[in-house]
């Protein structure tokens, strides 16, 4: 019996091969560019001229067969075509005002805060003014009775007053 080896290259091979050729050669046709907003943008037709040129990152390698590419990039386009932007005007509206609403929201918070804390500064000075004057301090304990307020516990509340005072009071200032 004799065997015979087929050969190395058979013709199926040989048009698989080019056709493969010829869909990775129209896949690198293709443009990738920056838009406006900093998107990537792929597309087998080039850039609108108002993308400058140092935001196109690849071109595509066929220009000379695109008979739109041959036009310079500074030239004006025609009235007649369309320009698509890729942009949808109604979500960016949408997406400004929700910026706009956190920021608000934001800006009460931090004006609630900065309050917040002008009236803890406020009360905090009028407390160590009142434990500095010498006047008897009158507190009342866990039992609901009035006591005296010793100098241990004066001292105590002065020193609680000043961290008060330096951490509220020092973000208050004009």
């Amino acid at each position: 019996m004799t065997f015979q080896t087929p050969p190395v290259f058979s013709w199926r091979s040989i048009l698989l091969a080019m056709a493969s050729t010829v869909i990775c050669t129209s896949a690198a046709a293709q443009w990738l560019w920056l838009d406006g907003s900093g998107r990537k943008v792929f597309s087998d037709t080039p850039p609108p001229s108002s993308i400058p040129e140092k935001d196109i990152l690849r071109r595509a390698e066929l220009e000379s067969t695109n008979p739109v590419a041959s036009v310079p990039a500074n030239a004006p386009t025609p009235a007649a075509t369309p320009q698509i932007s890729g942009r949808d005007a109604k979500l960016e509206d949408k997406k400004k005002q929700a910026e706009a609403q956190e920021q608000a929201q934001k800006k009460a918070e931090a004006d609630k805060l900065a309050k917040a804390r002008q009236e803890n500064c406020e009360r905090a000075k009028r407390s160590k003014a009142t434990l500095g004057s010498g006047v008897r301090v009158i507190t009342t304990n866990a039992k609901g009775e009035r006591e005296f307020m010793n100098d241990a516990a004066r001292a105590a509340q002065a020193k609680r007053m000043e961290e008060i005072i330096r951490t509220s009071c020092a973000n208050n200032a004009p």
